[in-house]
């Protein structure tokens, strides 16, 4: 019978919470299996890059709260980009304020088994227990290969689990393979018996020499011996830093052992390859072949192949589909069917978005007396932010595709095939994927560069990724273009003017961002571009769990910005629109005119029906005259008229100036400030029920026109060039970790915006 203390260790393990982490080569399911096991909605993706900073879930594995952690995808521990170097640093515990983690669980792709034992031998050197998790075990039957996990697991010894994360199998059975792990995970003296040692013996007689020698010499600071004491032990490198030492010339492991032990480690650590490199060779080449011949050793009569592996649907479509032209015609012909799908399919939701907007304005109006409480509500709130939910259907719709191109792996061949163009503008293939997250929002695509090992390559594209058009641009095409541009139909309907012209403004940003990139690797970032290695995944069908939440995601996102960034936006404007002035006749005008409509439809006949026509005609035009007397004297009206000089040869008036301005924390503002402006202005008869008819309405002093075709495209060229997103500066301050390329960003990006609206302005009034 077990003694009181130790029930009560046991119970006090039984509920501390344990940390088990999840890491594998990219696009291995890892992030599909976290959500499986944690119940979350982590972003997953059919291709590699897809998790860049480690994520964490909380859940319950038998009696065991545990903390799942999500690391970055890594091909090998010896960390090449910074997001590689995030989960080397969590698994060897030199993560800084991270606790150590209990259980490893190296996911891999059952189909390119031997290949991913490549990092699975270099994970079990850590000496931690693991866990091998066959992942898109049903993709490898599909193929005809069949995996005997036992016999697997006897070889490796480690416990071994097929699963398929995307169809829920395997997931209990892993569950149940990690409680045993943490139900028999022992002290270090088990850790340190449990390393598997891959390389030849050769290798670690060396490993034990360089850290004998770094015990006995002085190597701290050149002044201060490692003496014997804990403290002086710990700073010497545990057996894995050396081993990764003496493999990864310059490497991560390196600069952490001269960080700890000062430069005078480094004649150590040069001896101790010398060494090694007379008794095997190359240490590169020597790893590289040692843990291959590892993995096909152990893997001998473990993998069978059932059948011939079959032709795949995947040989067939790449043939097409990443073939130098057609690929490129068929890349063009995609992004257009998305843009012209978003046209058609998001009228009906938009009407009923609108129908909705208006009922609740009419039923505020109903209920509220003309005052500064009503004029708050419809003018600021209700104009503002249903201004902007209007766009939801074609944000969804936008994002839908956008999920299935992802998961069903396409992504990958598209960055395949413009790896070619982009190299000759200094940066690779491996670009593509973070411009094509920034198309989505910049923050995320920014920081998806962590990919990229090259520095140069990384700060360049993180330079040009805010140039995509990202989804708050989207409602700021959508609005112009729907009121200014012509729906002209081509090619027997098939085709119409404002798909082609919202494609355009969304190939703005890519064409600007290649000559931007050139400059960039000719002057600042000088170098050669890096080599570009990806995996293309096999296509499957997109999982319809994996694109929906996708979209719910991006939906939600939309619509919590509109119900608290623009919203507060909105109140703000709606203020600065309202005050200084006395509207106490604006309001009592107001209620004349309510009176006597509620009057039409009545008794009255003849010549009384003409009075009430003609008193309320007079009525609405005082209206309209005192509204916009009071909103051009307003605080917004006097800082509008005060950068007006500086909008106007773009062909803006103060009122888009003023929405421009306010937009520069985040684009989408421009919406809600323009709908608040143009309810305030009192420029808007009855007849008018929405902010494009108020705009279509707005006239020059001298009766032009405000917005014309010309003025549409210069705003929607600003906003496609200009850096107008503090969030997005905070991250690119974040990823170079200093000031100057932030500041850079938005000082090119707003002169480039201004002289783009310029010039296309100048231009379109040529035309139009």
């Amino acid at each position: 019978m077990a003694n009181s203390a130790e029930l009560t260790r046991s119970d006090a393990t039984a509920k501390r919470t344990l940390r088990v982490a999840l890491v594998g080569n990219p696009n291995t399911g890892k992030s599909t299996l976290f959500n499986a096991l944690a119940g979350m909605n982590v972003r997953t993706g059919n291709y590699p890059g897809v998790t860049i900073e480690k994520k964490i879930g909380r859940c319950n594995v038998g009696s065991y709260d545990v903390d799942l952690v999500d690391l970055p995808g890594t091909y090998s521990m010896a960390p090449r980009s910074p997001d590689e170097l995030v989960a080397i640093e969590v698994l060897t515990g030199d993560a800084k304020h991270e606790p150590d983690v209990d259980v490893i669980v190296c996911v891999v792709n059952a189909t390119l088994l031997q290949r991913n034992l490549f990092l699975f031998s270099q994970i079990v050197e850590l000496g931690k227990p693991t866990i091998l998790a066959l992942n898109m075990s049903d993709a490898a039957e599909a193929r005809g290969i069949a995996i005997d996990a036992d016999q697997l697991s006897k070889n490796l010894g480690v416990r071994v689990v097929a699963t398929s994360a995307s169809k829920r199998n395997g997931i209990s059975e892993l569950k149940e393979a990690i409680q045993c792990e943490l139900d028999h995970r022992d002290d270090n003296q088990s850790v340190v018996a449990g390393r598997k040692r891959p390389l030849p013996a050769e290798f670690y007689v060396v490993c034990d020499e360089l850290r004998k020698e770094l015990m006995e010499r002085a190597c701290t600071t050149g002044q201060n011996p490692i003496g014997n004491s804990k403290n002086d032990q710990n700073l010497v490198p545990d057996q894995y830093l050396i081993e990764r030492m003496l493999l990864d010339r310059g490497g991560e492991a390196e600069r952490r052992s001269v960080r700890r032990l000062g430069a005078a480690v480094l004649p150590a650590i040069s001896a101790a390859r010398e060494k090694l490199a007379t008794l095997l060779g190359d240490s590169t080449e020597l790893e590289c072949s040692a843990r291959y011949a590892w993995a096909a050793n152990h893997l001998d009569g473990v993998v069978t192949q059932t059948r011939a592996k079959p032709h795949s649907a995947t040989d067939w479509l790449d043939a097409i589909l990443t073939h130098r032209l057609v690929g490129m015609v068929c890349f063009f012909a995609i992004m257009f069917i998305i843009f012209q799908c978003i046209y058609s399919f998001s009228s009906l939701p938009m009407d009923l978005i609108d129908a909705s907007t208006g009922a609740v304005s009419d039923l505020v109006t109903s209920s509220v007396g003309p005052g500064m409480l009503r004029s708050l509500l419809v003018d600021g709130v209700i104009a503002g932010v249903g201004g902007v939910l209007i766009f939801l259907p074609q944000i969804v719709l936008l994002f839908f595709f956008l999920a299935i191109l992802e998961d069903c792996g396409y992504m990958s061949r598209a960055a395949f095939l413009v790896d070619r163009v982009m190299v000759t503008f200094g940066l690779s293939g491996k670009s593509f994927l973070p411009l094509m997250s920034s198309f989505a929002c910049a923050v995320p695509g920014i920081m998806a560069t962590r990919v990229i090992e090259n520095r140069r390559d990384r700060f360049a594209t993180i330079m040009v990724a805010p140039l995509m058009s990202c989804s708050a641009r989207l409602p700021v095409y959508l609005l112009l273009i729907g009121a200014f541009v012509p729906a002209t139909s081509m090619a027997g309907g098939w085709v119409s003017t404002q798909p082609l012209v919202l494609m355009a403004m969304y190939f703005v940003g890519v064409v600007v961002a290649i000559p931007i990139a050139w400059l960039l690797k000719k002057t600042l970032l000088r170098g050669e571009v890096a080599p570009f290695v990806l995996e293309l995944p096999d296509y499957k069908v997109p999982s319809v769990r994996v694109v929906f939440s996708r979209v719910w995601e991006a939906g939600r996102e939309f619509v919590v910005r509109a119900g608290t960034l623009i919203f507060a936006a909105s109140i703000l404007i709606w203020f600065a629109g309202y005050w200084p002035g006395d509207h106490s006749r604006q309001f009592e005008v107001q209620r004349e005119i309510e009176s006597i409509a509620a009057l039409d439809g009545s008794n009255s006949e003849g010549s009384d029906a003409e009075r009430q026509a003609t008193t309320l005609e007079e009525l609405e035009e005082e209206h309209r005259r005192l509204s916009s007397s009071l909103l051009e004297n307003s605080a917004l009206g006097m800082i509008g008229r005060g950068i007006e000089p500086v909008v106007e040869p773009l062909g803006w008036d103060w009122r888009i100036g003023v929405g421009a301005v306010a937009s520069f924390p985040a684009r989408e503002v421009i919406i809600a400030t323009l709908g608040t402006i143009y309810s305030l202005g009192g420029e808007v008869d009855e007849q008018d029920d929405g902010l494009i008819a108020a705009m279509r309405a707005s006239k020059w002093p001298d009766g032009r026109p405000v917005f014309t075709v010309p003025v549409a495209l210069s705003i929607m060229v600003f906003f496609a060039l200009c850096a107008q997103c503090v969030s997005t500066l905070f991250v690119i301050k974040r990823e170079t970790n200093s000031w100057f390329w932030p500041v850079l960003s938005f000082s090119y990006m707003t002169v480039l915006a201004y002289v783009g609206a310029f010039v296309t302005y100048q231009v379109g009034t040529r035309f139009f």
